[in-house]
């Protein structure tokens, strides 16, 4: 796909910009001052560049094996909680499922409840939610706690107390489209996006003022007809095109650019929006599965890139985008980093918008490779499936090479650590029409394990020489996130509730824990009045299952829903 405004992938390192504060004066200030304390977990992917790696080093290689829990907090709500905390000072809020059903406050050494927040969710939000009624946190902001809800709804609270301070409406939740992941809050503006690739739903990212919730600028993904870019759809297919931006953006403070993926393009089959095999040409459905740069002043698309184009397999582009400063070829290179779902690892120089590599991180055989000159895949047609050609053993499957579950970056070992799935599938069309607020699919697309015997595959990747450096295999998918600290650390939990903390080099199991739920959510780890302390929230997916035939019903048996906050410290 042709770059706009020359460049594809942008970001800054944790030490560029959150401990040296450069364009801080473009951010907010009271973030920055937040994620510049080497305590606290700021954001929910700790800090803008979503890099999941905190300095803290009291828990360490050497010692982890003497973990122990602190506390824990159940959270009152069962199934698929997902959320990763925020810990400001000494204060630790973590949202639950079902809404949020709650918002909880408490003190992060102790787990004393200080305040919680219930809002009044409908009942029938479950209907519209793909895949699950999920929340994977909350966002902070001058002294205020921002929250989206399922119900299509933002939601400020006062930090100190709970109170809500306004509440906003993003969009109407019953056309399919919920909101189930944290806000990103820039100076004054909180940007949020909504789900609903699945239902058809046209998709957009939105800026609400941070004082009072009043809607400042609104950006359709996907062009309407006569917009620029609209001849990349069929007719006006892209009026319920989907590319919602239902994950977390990364913002770049030297650039002022806030960067968020987009999801998959519906509907499924892509004969109602494209060609429906493998010549396309320009019905390329922009901008679903791509990675946007945008300008948060305004949400003006300053240049895109589309990871699928014409998308047939449900190849959500939604990933995280990971900021970071590499070394490549000896020279320090700013980059913004995403472990596609579609099985690829791109890599791509931020100021010059020279893509750097694009490598396979899992097994993918639905591309012979991604073409960093043509910056487009060079398909296998046998596996590109449309009417009147189902396609068999297609790898990976829809779920993703990796999932929504975040990856993390540690600047000390030069790793990135993926919670990789390693599942396939068959892939066959049929016809769908729209009906607003239910599947708008058209795809019929059966489970197959993946080849080598797992499932599931927490990878340490080195984003330079393009290469695996360790393992560990897994006998199911969609296992959590993970973090990776100073301490020489990587934590990481799987469907199985085990909880486990590992070296970052070698991937050596140093400590685990089973926690009687599987776990999806991101740790995090923080440091009160001197002590260090590492939290997980568990409670093992519900619907997600339902996609994937017997690998799923495995995935079920594997442990009980569950709902609760997990913290641990050396005692």
């Amino acid at each position: 796909m042709k770059l706009r405004s020359g460049i594809f992938f942008a970001g800054v390192s944790l030490v560029a910009m959150v401990l040296a504060g450069i364009g801080a004066s473009k951010a907010n200030d009271s973030v920055v001052k937040a994620a510049s304390d080497p305590n606290g977990w700021a954001i929910a992917g700790h800090d803008y560049g979503n890099t999941r790696f905190s300095p803290l080093k009291q828990i360490n290689s050497e010692n982890a094996g003497k973990l122990q829990l602190v506390y824990s907090l159940s959270l009152a709500s069962l199934r698929s909680n997902e959320s990763s905390p925020v810990v400001i000072g000494k204060n630790l809020y973590v949202s639950t499922s079902w809404g949020p059903k709650y918002v909880y406050a408490i003190d992060a050494a102790t787990g004393a409840r200080k305040w919680t927040w219930q809002p009044d969710i409908p009942d029938d939000v479950l209907q519209y939610a793909c895949c699950d009624v999920n929340n994977r946190g909350v966002s902070y902001a001058d002294g205020k706690i921002f929250v989206g809800r399922l119900d299509g709804k933002l939601t400020a609270l006062d930090a100190e107390t709970g109170k809500e301070l306004w509440t906003s409406t993003v969009v109407d939740y019953k056309q399919g489209s919920v909101i189930t992941s944290p806000p990103l809050v820039v100076r004054d503006k909180v940007i949020t996006g909504f789900g609903g690739g699945e239902y058809g739903v046209r998709g957009a990212l939105q800026a609400f003022s941070l004082k009072d919730g009043k809607l400042l600028w609104q950006t359709y993904t996907v062009p309407a007809p006569g917009e620029p870019g609209s001849d990349t759809w069929k007719g006006d297919t892209g009026l319920h095109g989907g590319g919602a931006a239902w994950l977390v953006g990364s913002y770049d403070a030297k650039s002022d650019t806030v960067y968020w993926g987009t999801s998959n393009p519906g509907p499924w089959n892509t004969a109602v929006r494209s060609t429906g095999d493998g010549n396309f040409g320009k019905l390329t459905n922009l901008y679903t599965a791509s990675t946007l740069a945008i300008d948060p002043n305004t949400g003006k698309i300053k240049w895109h890139i589309q990871g699928t184009p014409a998308d047939a397999w449900d190849y959500d582009g939604v990933n995280e985008l990971l900021l970071a400063d590499l070394k490549i070829k000896g020279t320090e290179t700013p980059v913004l980093m995403k472990a596609d779902r579609n099985g690829f690892f791109f890599v791509a120089n931020r100021e010059t918008g020279k893509m750097i590599s694009a490598e396979k991180y899992v097994f993918a055989n639905w591309a012979k490779k991604w073409d960093i000159n043509t910056m487009r895949a060079e398909e296998d047609p046998d596996k590109r499936p449309g009417p009147g050609h189902p396609a068999k053993d297609i790898c990976p499957n829809l779920i993703g090479g990796k999932n929504w579950q975040p990856m993390s970056f540690n600047p000390q070992t030069g790793l990135v650590y993926i919670p990789s799935n390693n599942v396939c599938m068959d892939w066959s069309v049929s016809d769908v029409n729209y009906k607003r607020g239910v599947f708008y699919l058209g795809a019929e697309f059966p489970t197959k394990p993946g080849p080598g015997g797992f499932l599931g595959e927490l990878v340490a990747w080195d984003p330079i020489a393009n290469k695996k450096v360790w393992s560990i295999k897994e006998d199911l998918p969609f296992n959590g996130g993970t973090l990776t600290t100073g301490g020489n650390l990587v934590f990481s939990g799987n469907l199985h509730g085990d909880f486990r903390a590992i070296d970052a080099k070698n991937g050596k199991v140093l400590w685990s824990k089973n926690l009687g739920s599987g776990i999806g959510a991101g740790p995090v780890t923080y440091s009160v009045d001197g002590k260090q302390y590492v939290a997980i929230v568990v409670g093992r997916t519900a619907a997600l299952p339902a996609f994937l035939g017997d690998i799923g019903k495995k995935m079920v048996a594997a442990a009980p829903e569950g709902g609760s906050l997990f913290v641990f410290a050396l005692q």
